[in-house]
């Protein structure tokens, strides 16, 4: 059974497992409860594409629950949200994902739209396509499920912005989001105005996503995918907002210049995000989040690890005492489950963060010995050793002050580009040039 079947039959029969096991007992209720059911099923029966098809991630965010004093906190009503996306590959058919992960009721869907996106929350005009879910342009979603799109016949480029605008009729209550987008994202009055190219309805700008957690493209000239999976650092906090200067969308600038057989990259990075622990601010942990987050990326064949250094800081504020030999524990759970998949994941070391709000003399302790690990260790398929490429040469505790932000944990846009070409393509990629 496909993954969206399993949401679907437990979103709307509302049992577990267990539950689901028992012999049914169909009346005439029964029998129109089986056949809502059924539709259901036959809505979300589609698992993700596999690359094997030429299905490929080109640009993700990870599904977050709603902050709290947040415009996904309180929810919308009869709005458009507008989210601006970067791609890394292009291809023709794409399929968008929509998520309500975190959602306690089902999502109703009115009308979503793909575009060009053009100067704010503008569309180049001639370029709005409009998005079907099982034929139809509306669609219900369930609480804790996700949705893939029908195929759209529209030919995206590679390194491209797309405004990808979505319709939400009633009231939705709180809304899965992602928090830090490093874009600014827009929120309509009231209305649908997913398939309008100018700008006028859209007044609430926000620097957070909504809904939309993939853009997947049939791409010949993609391999598979790289998921990049990781913390802020991997977000790309502390870059220019508007700018895709992640270091993942440095490294799909890189794969993109090959001029042959690439990858595409997934950006699965979210803000505060540890190895080990979950909280309502930062996402689930990478743990616990791996297979949907990385394992299950259409055409996914490599992941990058860069996560731990909030375990770390946040153990040592909280007087938690999380050591390296757990942070390395939960690399190898995921290392297992990886390679249970044939696929290689690559350990990135952790960037120097001395100076940083919960940098600890201990802490640091603890970051060199996970650090040791992960070059030593031949654990990982690969290693990158971001700490090497990052730190200042005169300090080498702290982060060159060429690449940081301002707060001596986030790098810069420089230090993100330094942080993409550090990256070996040949290691991702072998035989590439």
């Amino acid at each position: 059974m496909g993954r969206w079947r399993v949401n679907a039959v437990i979103a709307a029969s509302g049992t577990g497992r267990r539950g689901a096991s028992r012999p049914i007992r169909l009346g005439l209720l029964g029998a129109v409860v089986l056949l809502v059911l059924t539709v259901t099923i036959a809505l979300f029966a589609d698992s993700r594409p596999a690359a094997a098809h030429g299905w490929v991630t080109s640009w993700s965010a990870s599904p977050q629950v709603a902050a709290r004093d947040t415009l996904a906190a309180a929810g919308f009503d009869d709005q458009t949200v507008r989210d601006i996306i970067f791609t890394s590959v292009g291809g023709d058919p794409i399929r968008l994902e929509l998520t309500n992960v975190f959602g306690a009721s089902p999502l109703r869907v009115g009308h979503v739209t793909v575009a060009v996106a053009g100067p704010g929350a503008a569309v180049l005009p001639g370029t709005i396509h409009s998005v079907t879910f099982g034929g139809s342009g509306s669609v219900q979603i369930p609480a804790g499920a996700r949705i893939l799109s029908d195929p759209v016949a529209v030919r995206v480029s590679p390194l491209e912005d797309l405004a990808v605008s979505v319709y939400l009729p009633g009231q939705t209550g709180a809304a899965t989001f992602h928090a830090d987008a490093q874009q600014a994202n827009w929120v309509s009055t009231a209305g649908d105005h997913a398939a309008d190219s100018d700008a006028g309805a859209f007044i609430t700008p926000t620097l957070s996503w909504y809904y939309v957690s993939a853009l997947i493209v049939q791409a010949s000239g993609a391999d598979g995918t790289v998921v990049a999976l990781g913390d802020s650092i991997t977000d790309g906090v502390g870059s220019t907002a508007d700018a895709n200067a992640r270091w993942p969308n440095d490294l799909a600038r890189r794969l993109d210049a090959l001029g042959g057989p690439t990858l595409s990259v997934a950006d699965e990075g979210i803000g505060g995000n540890r190895v080990l622990i979950g909280a309502r601010c930062c996402g689930a942990s990478a743990e616990a989040r791996f297979g949907r987050d990385a394992l299950d990326e259409p055409g996914v064949r490599d992941v990058i690890v860069l996560e731990g250094i909030n375990d770390i800081g946040f153990s040592a504020a909280l007087g938690a005492g999380v050591g390296a030999a757990q942070i390395i524990a939960g690399y190898q759970q995921l290392i297992a489950e990886a390679h249970a998949r044939g696929l290689k994941i690559f350990g990135a070391t952790l960037l120097p963060f001395q100076g940083a709000g919960y940098y600890t003399a201990a802490g640091e302790v603890t970051r060199e010995a996970v650090n040791t690990w992960i070059r030593t260790s031949g654990a990982f398929d690969g290693v990158i050793d971001f700490d090497a490429v990052m730190r200042d040469p005169a300090h080498p505790l702290r982060l060159n002050p060429a690449y940081d932000c301002g707060d001596h944990l986030h790098p810069n846009d420089a230090g993100y580009q330094a942080m993409a070409d550090a990256i070996s393509l040949e290691m991702l990629l072998p035989g590439s040039r």
